[in-house]
């Protein structure tokens, strides 16, 4: 196990540059590639922590589904992302479910060794919390939006936040490959609230729709929706 250099996507993500260089390295000596098919599980809630992940190429769902059958998307996690550390750092169950949204390469460093590197060098388990904190940034700011945003205003927010690599901690993704369903789960909003202001963003030249694909043409049209509303 070992991948060296470190693919492009990993290597553009803002977490991944802020570590020191011997954590960057040790995360790459002990990883091995993944390569998965659409809807192939990571992992599901309720498993142990097996170790940290990162997109190369595709893409990732993380959501639930309760005792009713009732599925919920949280979020889409892009190349460049890395994620499941929470249940290494707290050594509790994973907390939903990962499973690839199409077809994907991931970066996988076994819990085990890692656990082992964090042990002998603990500086580095404050690097690796550096990543929760991003994430609760962004959680934040979800949850500002849901309260006090309008659909067409949440929706431009997280097409923003996707394309922009979530705040940094991934690389950035002006092709956003994920369909309007997926996109509705994510907002809690329906279909057809999703189709009717993906359709204005792209009259207005803000958006290119495709199958399965968000492309962001103006992102900053986008962002200045967000901020005060607009096409929607």
């Amino acid at each position: 196990m070992s991948i060296d250099p470190a693919p492009a996507s990993i290597a553009a993500g803002a977490w991944f540059g802020r570590l020191s260089a011997p954590f960057r390295a040790a995360l790459l000596a002990d990883a091995r590639m993944l390569h998965l098919a659409e809807g192939a599980p990571i992992f599901w809630r309720g498993d142990a922590a097996d170790g940290l992940y990162a997109v190369v190429e595709g893409a990732v769902a993380i959501g639930a589904v309760d005792a009713d059958g009732h599925a919920a998307m949280l979020t889409h996690i892009q190349p460049g992302m890395w994620f499941g550390e929470i249940a290494l750092l707290d050594g509790r169950p994973r907390t939903h479910d990962a499973q690839a949204a199409r077809e994907s390469r991931l970066l996988h460093v076994p819990v085990a060794p890692l656990r082992a590197r964090l042990d002998r060098d603990p500086a580095w388990w404050r690097e690796l919390a550096w990543l929760t904190t991003e994430k609760l940034r962004l959680a934040f700011q979800v949850t500002e939006a849901a309260a006090l945003m309008s659909a067409p205003q949440r929706v431009a927010a997280r097409l923003t936040m996707m394309a922009d690599g979530y705040g940094g901690t991934g690389a950035r993704q002006p092709t956003l490959w994920l369909s309007q369903e997926q996109l509705a789960a994510m907002l809690s909003l329906s279909r057809q609230t999703i189709n009717r202001i993906l359709k204005r963003f792209e009259a207005a030249g803000l958006i290119a729709l495709g199958q399965a694909r968000i492309e962001v043409i103006d992102g900053a049209g986008l962002a200045a929706v967000r901020d005060a509303g607009g096409p929607g």
